[in-house]
């Protein structure tokens, strides 16, 4: 995606709802609670990168105009964390070295959750979410069984949602999804 620093500014109050759904859906106290999500700066980053990268994935899929959110969302994205970079205290000569680190990153787990969303069964999904969200490789557990059944139902929610008017995300309860995890048999089938 490519930043444009001079689009259409009426937009803006959208993108921001839209930004902010997201951020306020990765901050939701049940993935920290429930999910065991760690409840770190790492921790929030990757699951703000889980949930943009589900609606970007869903914007993508939409109209034209869809898309342009998309991008501008992206966008923002990436005009707050260069804004949380600089309040770090990272000098201007460092600051794009931790951008491109940050990218690596938001990328190499973006490639990773469409792939696993698109095979069958949540094997590969768990993978990703435990070597991506709780930092561990091995076999996926049933901290990384209950998110992945949650991000499969925020897919699914987000691909039959038409209108992103006002800036209205329709993510699934992740409090329900949890539950319905729990009382799943067997989620973690190849």
């Amino acid at each position: 995606m490519i930043w444009h620093p001079f689009r259409n500014r009426r937009q803006a109050p959208t993108i921001r709802a839209l930004y902010g759904a997201i951020v306020a859906q990765a901050r939701n106290v049940v993935f920290y609670k429930d999910y065991a999500v760690p409840d770190t700066v790492n921790g929030r980053f990757d699951m703000i990168v889980l949930h943009l990268s589900l609606f970007l994935d869903r914007s993508e899929a939409g109209d034209q105009a869809l898309r342009a959110a998309g991008q501008e969302v992206f966008d923002l994205f990436c005009a707050e964390l260069d804004g949380h970079v600089r309040e770090q205290g990272t000098g201007d000569l460092q600051v794009p070295k931790e951008m491109r680190r940050f990218a690596g990153a938001f990328y190499g787990r973006r490639a990773a959750y469409r792939e696993a969303l698109a095979g069958y069964g949540n094997h590969a999904l768990e993978s990703a979410l435990l070597r991506n969200i709780y930092g561990r490789s091995g076999a996926p557990d049933a901290n990384a069984a209950r998110l992945a059944g949650y991000v499969r139902a925020a897919a699914e929610r987000l691909a039959g949602q038409d209108d992103f008017a006002g800036g209205r995300v329709a993510w699934p309860d992740p409090a329900a999804t949890a539950v319905a995890a729990l009382s799943a048999p067997a989620a973690s089938q190849p």
